[in-house]
């Protein structure tokens, strides 16, 4: 497949951005106590916390957002989700939730109890949080120590 220069995309959303400088951006963090939640959002350039995807949405996403059906109970909408999750993973249950972080709050709160481990190569502080909250334990299974420098992951991102 030959090396694309452009995204293979029209973008439908224009919204401005803030460019800080390096300065501003140690300054900023240092004011937050260095706790990404206490960053305003405009002072964000590149959200590597979120894991909502991107702020951009296809021409495809903004037609079902003006086809959508916004009835409390009983919408087309639920019924289309319902079915392709039912299609897919054959569950006979759907419960649907507005973030990820919802969702592990009811997955945890029905599979695990005090005194269960959950491992993972590293948990987000919020699936942490929702694991710890019943009383399970959260265990980080991290390889080398350089998992544990951030100066040598994401972080460098920030600062570059």
């Amino acid at each position: 497949m030959p090396r694309t220069i452009i995204e293979p995309f029209r973008i439908k959303s224009v919204e401005p951005i803030r460019w800080t400088t390096r300065d501003e951006r140690l300054q900023l963090l240092r004011a937050a106590h260095y706790n990404l939640f206490l960053l305003p959002a405009g002072d964000v350039l590149i959200d590597l916390l979120t894991d909502s995807g991107t702020g951009a949405m296809s021409t495809h996403q903004w037609a079902a957002v003006m086809e959508g059906d916004e009835s409390y109970a009983g919408s087309k909408s639920f019924d289309r989700f319902r079915d392709s999750v039912q299609d897919i993973f054959g569950y006979r249950n759907v419960i649907p939730t507005h973030q990820g972080r919802a969702a592990e709050r009811i997955l945890f709160g029905v599979m695990c109890k005090k005194g269960d481990v959950v491992p993972n190569n590293t948990h987000f502080d919020t699936t942490r949080a929702n694991v710890e909250f019943v009383g399970a334990e959260a265990v980080d299974l991290v390889h080398g120590s350089e998992a544990r420098e951030p100066a040598r992951g994401a972080c460098k991102i920030i600062f570059s």
